[in-house]
């Protein structure tokens, strides 16, 4: 949800002020809101606030993600998990139908619960050292879990750098090889 006027408070000096925010639920696999994540916007419109932290969170977040296509009561058997929002929203943008988390953070993506029915996962990556390590712990978790992980890799620095830089079309054709061809021909658009 977009909030016009949330407050951030500078850590350090204690001044606050109110930015416009991204806000997203973070929930547990019950769909029950165990968090959220506030990501506070340049008023201007240009991406993120100019901040030390434009990006916090709060709550219960290791298991839980901000789920995007997911039902509660429905099987998973094919996903994708990354650590930010905006990177699993751009993928969700190219593959509507996929289920998708971002799991605020690459420790808490090494530690993301799995959906019942899940048989396979595509972790979108980030091109740092903590999430190599997310990846990495994550892909291990899945392995002894019978799932098979799969890791996505974009072009740039990461999936909506992509989106935004090199549009939608270059992002399907770049997810396109990098998917099983059935889930290929499941999730992204013919043509």
């Amino acid at each position: 949800r977009f909030h016009p006027g949330c407050y951030y408070r500078d850590l350090v000096t204690g001044e606050t002020r109110t930015l416009p925010a991204l806000i997203a639920a973070v929930t547990n696999l019950d769909g029950e809101i165990t968090g959220l994540q506030r990501t506070w916007l340049d008023p201007s419109g240009q991406g993120k606030a100019q901040l030390t932290d434009p990006r916090r969170s709060l709550g219960d977040l290791l298991g839980n993600g901000i789920w995007l296509g997911r039902q509660p009561d429905e099987p998973v058997p094919v996903m994708a998990a990354g650590e930010g929002f905006e990177t699993m929203a751009s993928v969700k943008v190219v593959m509507p139908a996929l289920p998708v988390a971002a799991a605020t953070s690459a420790n808490h993506l090494a530690g993301l619960t799995f959906p019942p029915g899940c048989r396979r996962l595509y972790i979108a990556a980030d091109a740092d050292a903590a999430g190599r390590h997310g990846i990495g712990r994550l892909s291990q978790r899945a392995g002894e879990a019978g799932i098979l992980a799969l890791v996505l890799r974009p072009q740039l620095g990461d999936f909506n750098d992509d989106l935004r830089h090199l549009g939608p079309a270059h992002l399907a054709a770049r997810l396109s090889d990098q998917l099983v061809p059935e889930d290929a021909r499941l999730f992204l658009p013919s043509g």
